[in-house]
């Protein structure tokens, strides 16, 4: 499969070949046929009446056993139409997250693997928290041009049906984590609804996830953190080309704050894995030529980057982060990428630096008119 289809997720055409189940059964169904004629020969009326019987069942079952079987192939059968292709669209990009004395910044920019790929976007989940998707994040129908989930946009409405937590006057020690834990349940579940319709066997690179969920947040009484949610999913072939599709549990790794005695810095992320940029921490350490311009050109950008390497990323005030990973991310960023930049500040809460641009409006569809229809551009004569 070539890196197109890999990033391309598609439900297929079911294939209308008989199951083996079925090819069993009419050869049942001869054999039987046969032993009438034998039983007709010898002139047994009773038993070629019984023999007769079983074979409308048998024959009943075989021609209903590829509908019992698959329910998706039924109903093509009986409509007559083809299944609706199922396209995922990718968020894709890198991530770098920068925890200082007063804020949490995160940066997105956007690796435009696809015609169609959406840049990272930070997504705001009340006042101290965000969300960034990375993955399989737009879910369309191109064939009826219907949209099934635009999921960083769904992200702050999603809740979980299954985990759900007492009301309480005062947050308690544990809440912050069960609340990571209901909002990571709550987007399987809108993920699993979304992957329903893939039947076309997808094939992602190893060590690939489906999706990843990006979460940034100030918990009372805890502090800054920072949580990976990692989606995989699993696929159930049924037939030649039918597969059934499932989406895991996420795995959650939380990356900040950092264990006891480890540096405290830049914090990165990057979708697909594979063939990820060089990071920013990494090529502040090389001496990257493009961060050396701005580091020898600004002496606040040089004390910025000092304290990085440093490992004290908390002793750098939000301003001189933000004007230092501006800089860094025109310097090192693709040309022409979308780029997102926003803080959540330790007292005052979410806050856009850097917005992200607005999406062009995907033109309105019009329908197929006749040559020399009349119109406002060319009235009738």
């Amino acid at each position: 499969m070539g890196e197109e289809s890999q990033r391309r997720h598609q439900v297929q055409r079911v294939s209308l070949a008989p199951s083996r189940s079925k090819l069993r059964l009419l050869t049942y169904c001869r054999r039987i046929a046969k032993k009438m004629r034998r039983t007709h020969a010898c002139g047994n009326l009773e038993t070629m009446k019984r023999l007769a019987a079983i074979l409308a069942i048998l024959l009943a079952v075989a021609m209903g056993t590829s509908a019992l079987r698959s329910p998706a192939r039924a109903a093509q059968g009986a409509s007559a139409a083809p299944v609706e292709e199922t396209v995922a669209n990718l968020a894709a990009g890198r991530i770098i997250i920068a925890v200082v004395k007063d804020a949490i910044l995160v940066a997105t920019v956007e690796n435009p693997i696809e015609p169609e790929t959406r840049p990272p976007t930070p997504v705001q989940m009340g006042t101290g928290r965000l969300g960034v998707i990375l993955g399989a994040v737009e879910w369309t129908a191109p064939a009826s041009h219907r949209q099934i989930a635009l999921l960083d946009r769904e992200l702050p409405r999603l809740h979980s049906s299954l985990i759900a937590q007492p009301p309480r006057l005062q947050p308690q020690a544990g809440d912050e984590a069960a609340d990571v834990e209901a909002i990571g349940q709550a987007l399987l579940e809108r993920l699993n609804e979304a992957a329903q319709g893939l039947h076309a066997k997808v094939d992602l690179p190893a060590g690939e996830p489906l999706a990843q969920l990006i979460l940034a947040d100030y918990a009372a009484g805890y502090g800054p953190e920072v949580w990976q949610l990692s989606y995989d999913m699993k696929q159930a072939q049924h037939e030649s080309d039918y597969w059934t599709t499932r989406v895991l549990r996420p795995i959650y790794l939380q990356f900040w704050p950092p264990e006891k005695g480890q540096p405290r810095t830049l914090v990165e992320f990057a979708y697909p894995p594979e063939n990820a940029p060089t990071p920013l921490l990494t090529l502040l350490r090389q001496q990257d030529p493009r961060l050396q311009k701005l580091i020898l050109a600004d002496a606040q950008n040089a004390q910025v980057a000092a304290r990085l390497l440093q490992g004290e990323s908390n002793q750098i005030l939000a301003a001189d982060a933000v004007q230092f990973l501006r800089a860094a991310l025109d310097a090192i960023g693709p040309p022409h990428a979308r780029q997102t930049l926003a803080l959540i500040g330790r007292e005052t809460g979410f806050d856009w630096v850097l917005p992200p641009p607005p999406e062009p409006k995907s033109p309105t569809p019009q329908p197929d008119r006749p040559p020399g229809a009349p119109s406002l551009v060319q009235p009738p004569h």
